[in-house]
């Protein structure tokens, strides 16, 4: 009778392929509970909603994030949540780029964007932050923008004069967030599509739908 802990490791192994992640794939926020459901967290949301898919735990701490390998695509990932708070992202992502050697166009991105509705997904090859802390961070550390991004929606609703920070660092309205809830298969398949190096098929099946 096969050793319980040898019928894991198969199972584990079936899973995730062998070897070191060939890309990083990173979703944005902040730590603590605070932050948990608010706009500005939807790539940490992201990031959750692909692993509980996939069956990873992104648990682990190591580059100054939460991270976890897994395989999406037929390609082995790392999934990473940083706990930098967004404006230091780049630190969590340049700690693991550098460690694993993994290059910039490899590194895939999901963030918030409120220059778009909820439950919108846009797609870009590269580019520039937007005005997102985090992506200027990133770009900041990696010297280049010249990394996939894959961006969630969560315009809208903001009200007049109501200060940006706290409209993204609010709790989206009921409507706002069923439209996310949504929207995160699409965001899953941008990343498997990236993670294959098809960014522009990518960028046909999300944008503008």
């Amino acid at each position: 009778m096969a050793n319980i802990f040898d019928i894991f490791k198969q199972i584990e192994s079936k899973r995730t392929p062998a070897g070191p992640p060939e890309y990083l794939v990173v979703g944005l926020g902040n730590p603590g509970a605070k932050y948990t459901a608010t706009r500005h967290n939807m790539g940490f949301i992201a990031i959750d909603y692909i692993a509980e898919k996939l069956g990873v735990k992104v648990i682990r701490s190591a580059h100054k994030a939460l991270c976890g390998e897994g395989e999406i695509g037929g390609v082995k990932v790392l999934f990473m949540k940083p706990q930098t708070f967004m404006n230091l992202s780049g630190e969590a992502v340049v700690s693991a780029a550098n460690f694993y050697k993994i290059p910039p166009e490899k590194i895939i991105v999901i963030s918030d964007d409120v220059a778009i509705a909820a439950g919108k997904v846009r797609v870009r090859p590269k580019g520039s932050s937007g005005g997102q802390n985090g992506l200027r961070n990133i770009t900041e550390k990696l010297g280049t923008d010249g990394f996939p991004r894959v961006r969630v929606g969560v315009g809208g609703d903001r009200p007049a004069g109501m200060d940006m920070a706290d409209f993204v660092l609010g709790v989206p309205s009921l409507s706002d967030r069923e439209a996310i809830d949504v929207a995160m298969p699409k965001v899953m398949r941008a990343v498997e599509l990236i993670s294959k190096g098809d960014v522009d098929r990518a960028m046909s099946e999300t944008n503008g739908k």
